[in-house]
């Protein structure tokens, strides 16, 4: 299950930069986790609503997308 959040910094929350972002170059997404949720939001803009989801939903995700990358690596 994947929700929608109001705009707002959640300051409780410990945000990790994508390791393809960079200070220099295009933005990607910050995650934050807590004991029952994936928190995702835009690194581009922090203070617009952030997307939360459920620890099976994001794993889901994630599999998801590096099977798309090998895919893609391997054309």
């Amino acid at each position: 299950m994947i929700r929608k959040h109001t705009a707002g910094v959640d300051t409780s929350l410990t945000w990790v930069k994508s390791s393809y972002s960079s200070d220099d170059g295009p933005s990607c997404v910050e995650v934050a986790t807590d004991a029952e949720q994936i928190h995702i939001r835009d690194s581009k803009d922090v203070t617009r609503p952030h997307l939360t989801a459920s620890p099976t939903a994001w794993s889901t995700f994630v599999a998801l997308v590096h099977g798309s990358s090998a895919a893609t690596r391997s054309r």
